[in-house]
């Protein structure tokens, strides 16, 4: 087993590997946000709340907003 110095640079070694790899991958935490906030097309009129798909945002007008009048874009759905 490793100990000590040679311990310290073996993590080094293999954290800076995983980083290359993942990098080459391209997943990161930014790379996912964006993506996430892309698929966010619908907004809340109300509470400013962002969804998918106009059935969720109805639901959630709906389920959250059950006194206000529903939008103008969801009395068709």
């Amino acid at each position: 087993m490793a100990r000590g110095q040679q311990k310290l640079q073996s993590q080094a070694k293999a954290a800076e590997k995983a980083a290359k790899v993942a990098k080459q991958k391209g997943h990161n935490a930014n790379t996912q946000k964006k993506a996430a906030q892309q698929a966010l097309v619908f907004s809340c009129a109300v509470c400013k709340a962002q969804m998918p798909d106009p059935k969720t945002y109805k639901q959630h007008f709906e389920n959250k907003h059950p006194k206000n009048d529903l939008p103008p874009e969801l009395k068709n759905e």
